[in-house]
């Protein structure tokens, strides 16, 4: 039937072979098919389209001036125009399909059917045309263009993609620690976390009295353990830094939402006719808990296994449902198991 004229798209238009550039994108003539602008790349323009149902003839592709001649493609719904120079210009599939050693599939409108994926198909006319191009900076991102530059044998783009990949490996992983700043935050924080969960409360501010030689050593063990924790098993565990509790050195270990386990690291010790404030660096406790507190991983959405917790001596190994009496018994335990002095001490766990 009659040839429909060629549409102006992203400044550009076709007259008479190369593109000469138009004050502004607009349709010159009516169309049946709706077209929409996407992005423009030097050399190829990208349009959506919705593509209704057309008639297609397989044919072996038959070019002019490779040079000055424009193709029409259509890549999964997204139109582009771009050249022959640009299609052959690599020894990839689109150029065994441009050179006439492949058939192409059109449609009554002559634009070539590819039945790929068009997200990615600018980035790769770009690396056809400079050999070189800009890498997606998510990791999902980047493998899918891996995966359209093998369809199409780009061989030195699959390269870049592959090594992008193995680096994203290397130096991706990162340790996130929040630091809240209120107690309804670390309620928030703890309740919808899926991981166990470790926090460590210091804030000097507390101290009334003096400390003991050894306490500021031990205060930066106990930071210092936390910050080495968090490096092991970020990935497992939810650990949270608190700088405005009550207390002056604190861990706590929570599971499923609910504190199950605290180790107090301060007590109040006399010193001739002084009191002064003494941080210890329970080094052992510490860890026993923070391997505990991994019994609590979710698991295909079942609690820890309440036979392990038993013999491991867990706070909640005897049952996930208790009653209110039980509930307090629980807590009291997790309470008194820390404290080691009944002396003044005790304001501490108010």
């Amino acid at each position: 039937g009659r040839k429909r004229p060629l549409l102006p798209l992203g400044g550009f238009g076709l007259i008479g072979g190369p593109l000469e550039p138009t004050s502004s994108p607009k349709l010159l003539a009516p169309s049946s098919r709706p077209l929409l602008l996407q992005e423009e790349m030097s050399g190829e323009t990208v349009v959506s389209t919705a593509v209704p149902a057309a008639t297609t003839r397989t044919t072996s592709f038959k070019s002019g001036s490779p040079s000055s001649k424009y193709v029409k493609l259509n890549i999964g719904g997204a139109l582009y125009y771009t050249t022959m120079q640009t299609l052959t210009k690599q020894d990839t599939m689109l150029k065994a399909m441009f050179s006439g050693r492949m058939e192409v599939l059109t449609d009554s409108e002559g634009w070539i059917l590819i039945d790929r994926c068009g997200k990615h198909f600018g980035t790769i006319l770009n690396y056809l045309r400079d050999g070189a191009v800009p890498l997606p900076e998510s990791r999902r991102e980047i493998e899918e263009l891996l995966a359209e530059a093998k369809y199409y044998l780009v061989q030195g783009l699959v390269d870049e993609c592959q090594a992008a990949l193995q680096n994203k490996d290397v130096y991706e992983p990162f340790c996130k620690v929040p630091i809240i700043t209120s107690s309804k935050e670390e309620q928030k924080l703890i309740a919808t976390s899926n991981k166990p969960a470790v926090k460590l409360l210091y804030n000097r501010s507390n101290n009334k009295y003096s400390y003991t030689s050894n306490s500021d050593d031990n205060m930066l063990k106990n930071i210092e353990l936390f910050d080495k924790l968090s490096l092991r098993f970020n990935g497992r565990v939810l650990f949270i830094k608190d700088v405005l509790g009550d207390e002056i050195c604190c861990w706590s270990f929570y599971g499923q939402g609910r504190k199950i386990a605290e180790v107090c690291c301060t007590s109040i010790v006399y010193a001739t006719e002084k009191k002064q404030t003494k941080v210890e660096f329970p080094e052992a406790r510490i860890y026993e808990e923070t391997l505990n507190i991994l019994l609590y991983e979710a698991q295909d959405g079942r609690g820890p296994d309440n036979a392990l917790l038993e013999a491991t001596g867990g706070a909640a190994g005897r049952s996930h449902h208790l009653d209110e009496d039980e509930e307090r018994e629980r807590i009291e335990r997790v309470r008194r198991i820390h404290i080691k002095r009944p002396d003044d001490r005790t304001h501490l766990h108010q």
